[in-house]
């Protein structure tokens, strides 16, 4: 099976993802670059440089709390969760997206649902 080429995010798509992988519980910054990674069958990756920064950005906008634990290799980690504010803003943002997607998607298939 060959590796899928990898993808470069559109501006501002790294949060939503990182909101949207936390929304299953708290995970340490490592698990979510994984987990997006697994999850995208490795179109997606995501660099420490971006993943780090969004993390922080993220909490300072209240969006993530984080927690310092032991994890599961037994080495202290930040553990990232959603707030309630974090939550409002991944159904708000998700939503977006969707729509997003749909009138691009339609733009694309043309006037027939056809490429042209």
């Amino acid at each position: 099976m060959t590796t899928p080429p990898k993808s470069e995010l559109p501006q501002g798509t790294l949060d939503l993802l990182i909101l949207r992988t936390v929304a299953h519980g708290p995970v340490h910054g490592y698990a979510i670059a994984q987990r997006i990674m697994q999850i995208s069958r490795e179109a997606l990756q995501i660099q420490q440089g971006s993943l780090y920064p969004a993390l922080h950005r993220l909490e300072y906008k209240k969006l993530l709390a984080a927690d310092w634990a032991e994890s599961e290799s037994g080495r202290k980690a930040k553990f990232y969760r959603l707030t309630a504010r974090g939550r409002a803003h991944l159904k708000s943002e998700t939503e977006s997206w969707d729509r997003l997607t749909e009138a691009v998607g339609l733009i694309l298939k043309g006037p027939k649902g056809e490429l042209s």
